[in-house]
C-alpha cells in the first residue's frame, strides 16, 4: 500500500529561514539605534553644561553656584548663603564635589540658579536627594572646578561627571567625543577599585562614572 508523505521542500525552508534572518537582523538593528540613542544623550548632558555657564555669565557676570549676589540677579527662591567647607563665593571657581555633600555646596547651588534663571529644567527648592539632573541611565550629573579633579591626569576649567552609566556605553560616547581611551584625554572614566586613578580597561558589564574636562 502506498503512502502519502509530507514535508516541507527546500524552498518553503529556505524562505523561512530568510524570515528569521531578516528578523534577527531588524531587532539587532533596533538595539542599535536605542544603544546609540542613549549615547547620544549622554553626551547632551555633557554638552549642556558648558551653555548652561557661558549662559549664566553672559547675562549676569557671574558664575552660577559662585555668585555673590544671586537672589538679586534671578530672584525667589534663590537666597544669598555662605557655603561652608572653605567655599568662596565669587572667585571664579565653582568650588566643592561635582556629587554634593551639603546643601551650601557651590557645586549643588549651581544647578539652583541656572534653573531658577531659566537657563535648565528641574526642581529649584535646594535638596541633597533628587535635586541633581540624572542621565540616560538613571545615574546623578555634576559639575565642580578643574582645580581639584575627581580623576588624576583629568584638567580643565570646569569638570563634568556623569555616573551610573554601562560599560558598553562608556567606550562608545569616549569614542563619540574623545579618543575612546577610558584613561586619557578629555574625557575619562573614574577606576572601581583604585579612585581616583582613571580606568585602564572598560567591562562592559558594570557602571563607571565618566567625566570631562571643559
Amino acid at each position: 500500500m502506498k503512502r502519502n508523505q509530507s514535508g516541507f521542500t527546500l524552498i518553503e525552508i529556505a524562505i523561512v529561514l530568510v524570515i528569521i534572518g531578516l528578523l534577527i537582523g531588524g531587532v539587532l538593528k533596533g538595539q542599535e539605534l536605542i544603544n546609540s540613542a542613549k549615547v547620544k544623550n549622554l553626551a547632551t548632558d555633557f554638552k549642556n553644561i558648558p551653555v548652561f555657564i557661558y549662559g549664566y555669565q553672559d547675562k549676569f557676570k557671574a558664575l552660577p553656584g559662585d555668585d555673590k549676589d544671586p537672589a538679586t540677579h534671578v530672584g525667589s527662591p534663590v537666597t544669598n548663603v555662605t557655603p561652608t567647607g572653605g567655599q568662596t563665593l565669587g572667585n571664579g571657581i565653582i568650588e566643592g564635589p561635582w556629587l554634593p555633600t551639603a546643601l551650601t555646596d557651590e557645586t549643588l547651588l549651581f544647578w539652583q540658579h541656572i534653573r531658577v534663571a531659566g537657563l535648565a529644567p528641574g526642581p529649584t527648592t535646594l535638596a541633597l536627594t533628587g535635586f541633581l539632573p540624572t542621565n540616560a541611565s538613571g545615574g546623578n550629573v555634576g559639575v565642580q572646578s578643574g582645580s581639584n579633579s575627581p580623576i588624576t591626569g583629568l584638567r580643565g576649567t570646569y569638570i563634568i561627571c556623569s555616573e551610573g552609566i554601562l560599560g558598553k556605553f562608556v567606550t562608545q560616547l569616549d569614542t563619540t567625543m574623545d579618543d575612546g581611551k577610558p584613561n586619557s584625554g578629555s574625557m575619562m572614566t573614574l577606576s572601581l577599585s583604585a579612585a581616583p586613578a582613571a580606568a585602564t580597561t572598560i567591562d562592559e558589564t558594570l557602571t563607571y562614572t565618566v567625566c570631562m574636562g571643559v
